[in-house]
């Protein structure tokens, strides 16, 4: 998080008054050349003409005399207020943002009328200004300054009404440009169109979270160019968002223009665009994309392809790190990189260009080139990278800045960060003033700003507490950036980053040497792709750090703290942080600050495990809390687990499966290929080793059935077909498969529910492999049941006549792999009976009644089929007579699950229900006198 125009270390550190902390005088002023007449140092700008200021009271510097330099420090505001040139950089910029981050939200007509009020009230300053120094006001008091010009309050003023008028004229314009004309006028009639788009940046695939199949959209900005509706047609230029399924989307570049159909909408209040476009159908490219953008595009695509060899969590994520291409980002290294507070790093900003322009420096230097050569080359590469990873609001934050630090650097100026900031935030909302409402210009300009501002203060305390530079200045880097950004982070999502400084400060080492190598496989790329790949190892090398440091602190206790959302967040965090200013200021309460964190620390990550551990002690069963899904396992012996079913996504099983310390899947069972069923699969194959997959015989839908069979195929495993009587066993748990019958299929209401009713349906057993085998019933008879808020222990009743189903075949032997299914051998002699289980995928009220004809064995936990929807067979649900109803369901879901009718009929049959919305994980474990089921709470989701 570097900020661009400091890349070989942070600004010393100065006091209000522009001396070091140390107490002693800028540094700066001693050097050659400064008695040179226009020489202009930071902090010694030139502020006009008129007589030395060295006379003032409060100004003693010698430098002063110079009728050359007046510094700003010497300039006074009031009554003897020093003002700085950043903060006179600083104000106009804030006044411009706040003004294009309002006015976008209103007609074009608000935003001319405050562009007259700023532009007459700036006249009317002028002049107040003038007339007040004419009349003899002293030199440089208030509002008049030397000879009757404007004094530093009325600089200031101006300086702010002036930017004001400005941004507000162009966003009274850019609202204008978007309400008002033939493309908004048809977007509020929701007419349908053809149109012809230029796009403007890369398409956006975003994946359908569920449902029944693979359904992805692609989000792409574009400028509308050529409208056609019934006997209409119109040239326009205005930008747009096109929404459409992703297919033709994905090898389209910025600059390409396409011919699309569809409805068009009006956007939400506040977008700088003309129109939503639902587009039907893929795109027809009409267009070639300009050179620059196929160059571009080459080296993207070079460095896709030379990642190829490496791990997938690692070839997702090196494309994003060097050039912000999230293609192909592992979801679940997404979710870890967002919880540690490492998903900027995905966001090209100041740090990649600082990196790529302190490398072109240091080969510059290397090479002997004069010092404006090099600045020269430097801005040339951030430019070509700045195309290279596509201009998002952080990139060209940086490439502003940066821009202006190497102009500095070339003409021997000393580099004012805060200045460069502020002008270039001024400079981006007057050209854009969209990006007044983007969190990403607002996260990046906020972290620069926290390093530029508070790090070298913070740095320089640190050092002067004997703590070594280097790691000083890292510490309060990091810190300083995280502080700025937090309450953005609090307005956005209403959350903490708790574990975001130490994994930035283990993380930050690793991100200079994988930009640079990857980058440079990039640009060789096209030339020897053997060499990009030699580039490439080392690159993953230093991105699996990453990777490994974002998943170690996402296993952190509170690694993420729920917070207030909004504005009232931002106001608590605001009073927590006066309050621990408060706290902190004596050197006493300090150490006992410090002394109470540090064992909060350690009772987090001692005690806290220790107290409420995850997975629970003897759990046999865990349903996965992965959104609207289904994702469970089966235990199967140390690091081991049977899975049945992976969820939508493969993030969210593979972390319930980490936290369950799994490394080994000897089996894994899909009820039907539903993507909320299958689509974890690859989360579930990642580094570890699986045994064989089992699948319904039913190959409904077809495209996700082909996916399954193709990742398997890669991956070299074998794949099954259900067929009842089989059965495993792994460790105290054994498998039986119940249903479906084969060539028999209960149809129903659409080719959803003809797969829903072809679901594999299990019957879970599980022994005590630790005791001889003993009759239990009787003692099971008189079993009491104690149901607390969290633990529920549910009374035995499995050995009752009709438990097992009527032929089972052989048991397996839980160390044969991958041939268990394919020549069961008798295993060692069973234990007693722990419990039983139905685990009835997706059944709806055909499959359930036929299955009830057939005889069902009645057991203790009942996974309730396809999420608690209202096609439940009351005759089915009786017939288990379970006492916990196991629903595996999202919290937000289009279908209205579980179904109130449901719960109803569950609670009358005497079933207490658990639901992973409302509990996340729950596990069903092992106690002294029979089940429990242990929930292991929302807040505390998988890690």
């Amino acid at each position: 998080m570097t900020a661009v125009g400091f890349p070989y270390g942070l600004p010393e550190g100065r006091n209000s008054r522009g001396s070091d902390l140390s107490g002693h005088d800028e540094p700066g002023h001693d050097e050659p050349g400064h008695d040179e007449p226009g020489h202009d140092e930071l902090g010694c700008a030139e502020m006009g003409s008129g007589p030395s200021r060295r006379d003032e009271p409060g100004c003693a510097k010698p430098e002063c005399a110079k009728p050359e330099c007046v510094e700003p420090e010497c300039v006074e505001l009031g009554r003897g207020r020093a003002v700085s040139g950043p903060a006179a950089l600083a104000a106009p910029a804030v006044a411009s943002w706040l003004t294009a981050l309002v006015l976008l939200g209103c007609p074009a007509a608000a935003g001319a009328a405050v562009a007259l009020a700023a532009t007459v009230a700036g006249a009317v300053t002028w002049v107040t200004t003038l007339t007040a120094g004419r009349r003899g006001k002293q030199p440089g008091k208030g509002l008049a300054g030397t000879t009757g010009a404007p004094g530093a309050a009325a600089r200031i003023a101006l300086a702010v009404l002036a930017s004001t008028a400005v941004t507000a004229t162009v966003t009274a314009f850019t609202v204008h440009k978007v309400t008002t004309g033939p493309v908004p006028d048809l977007a509020r009639r929701n007419v349908t169109v053809t149109a012809e788009a230029e796009i403007t940046d890369d398409p956006r695939i975003r994946p359908h979270q569920g449902g029944v199949s693979r359904r992805e959209t692609a989000v792409v900005l574009a400028r509308m160019l050529l409208v056609s509706a019934a006997r209409e047609r119109y040239a326009v230029d205005v930008p747009v968002v096109l929404l459409g399924p992703a297919d033709g989307w994905r090898p389209l570049l910025p600059s390409q223009r396409v011919r699309v159909r569809g409805r068009l909408g009006p956007p939400e209040p506040g977008e700088p665009v003309a129109a939503v476009m639902l587009v039907r159908g893929p795109p027809e490219p009409i267009g070639s994309p300009s050179a620059v953008q196929r160059a571009a595009g080459v080296l993207r695509a070079g460095l896709r392809t030379a990642s190829d060899v490496l791990p997938d969590d690692q070839r997702g994520l090196l494309p994003g790190l060097v050039v912000g291409d999230v293609s192909r980002l592992d979801e679940e290294v997404r979710l870890d990189l967002a919880t540690a507070g490492l998903g900027h790093l995905t966001a090209v900003s100041g740090t990649n260009l600082a990196i790529v322009a302190g490398a072109v420096l240091v080969f510059g230097r290397l090479a002997g080139l004069p010092l404006a050569l090099r600045a020269v080359v430097a801005v040339i590469a951030m430019i070509a990278f700045s195309v290279v990873a596509r201009p998002s609001p952080s990139v060209l934050r940086a490439l502003v800045m940066g821009t202006v630090a190497a102009v500095a650097l070339g003409t021997g100026r000393t580099r004012d960060g805060v200045a460069a900031l502020s002008a270039t935030v001024l400079g981006l909302v007057v050209f854009d003033p969209g990006l007044a409402r983007q969190w990403g210009f607002a996260l990046s300009v906020f972290a620069t700003g926290g390093i530029l501002v508070l790090a070298p203060r913070w740095r320089d305390r640190l050092t002067a507490r004997r703590m070594p530079r280097l790691l000083a200045e890292a510490l309060a880097v990091t810190a300083a950036a995280q502080a700025a950004v937090t309450p953005l982070l609090v307005l956005m999502s209403g959350r903490l980053d708790l574990a975001a400084i130490p994994a930035n400060l283990l993380a930050e080492p690793a991100v200079a040497p994988a930009t640079v190598l990857g980058f440079g496989a990039a640009v060789v790329a096209p030339v020897s792709m053997d060499l990009a790949r030699l580039l490439v190892r080392p690159a993953g090398w230093a991105v699996g750090w990453i990777i490994a440091v974002a998943q170690r602190a996402t296993d952190l206790p509170f690694a993420s703290a729920e917070w207030l959302g909004g504005a009232a967040g931002v106001a608590a965090l605001a009073a927590a942080a006066v309050a621990g200013w408060l706290v902190l200021r004596g050197r006493a309460r300090r150490r006992l600050v410090a002394a109470l964190s540090a064992g909060a620390l350690l009772a987090a990550l001692v005690a806290m495990p220790v107290v409420s551990p995850w997975p629970p002690p003897g759990w046999l069963l865990v349903v996965c809390d992965v959104g609207q899904g289904d994702a469970l396992a089966l235990a199967a012996g140390p690091g081991r687990a049977v899975v049945v079913d992976t969820g939508p996504q493969p993030g969210p099983a593979d972390r319930c499966l980490r936290a369950l310390g799994v490394r080994q899947v000897p089996l894994v069972v899909l009820t039907h290929p539903h993507l909320d069923h299958v689509g974890g699969l690859p989360g579930v194959l990642r580094r570890r080793a699986v045994g064989a997959v089992v699948v319904s015989p039913t190959r409904v839908p077809e495209g996700e059935a082909g996916r399954v069979s193709a990742q398997l195929r890669t991956a070299r495993i074998p794949e099954w077909q259900a067929v009842p009587g089989m059965r495993w066993r792994f460790g105290p748990s054994e498998i039986t498969v119940l249903a479906p019958e084969p060539g028999v299929v209960s149809q129903g209401p659409g080719e959803g529910a003809t797969s829903n009713n072809a679901s594999v349906v299990l019957l879970v057993r599980w022994f005590d492999p630790d005791t001889a085998p003993r009759d239990r019933s009787a003692a099971q008879r008189d079993m009491p049941t104690a149901q607390r808020d969290t633990l529920a222990a549910l009374d035995d009743r499995s050995a009752t006549p009709g438990y097992a189903p009527a032929a089972l075949g052989e048991v397996a032997d839980p160390g044969a792999g991958a041939e268990a299914g394919a020549r069961p051998v008798p295993g060692p002699p069973l234990g007693p009976l722990l419990g039983a289980a139905l685990l009835a995928g997706d059944l709806e009220t055909e499959a359930q009644e036929a299955l009830v004809r057939r005889g069902l064995p009645r057991v203790d936990v009942l996974k309730v089929p396809h999420h608690g929807s209202s096609r439940q067979a009351p005759a089915f649900l009786a017939a288990t007579g379970a006492r916990a109803a196991l629903i595996s369901v999202g919290a937000v879901n289009d279908y209205g699950h579980p179904a109130p009718l449901t719960l109803r009929r569950l609670r009358l049959l005497g079933m207490r229900p658990y639901r992973t919305d409302l509990s996340g994980d729950i596990a069903l474990v092992a106690t002294h006198n029979g089940l429990a089921v242990v929930v292991r709470g929302k807040g505390a989701r998988a890690r």
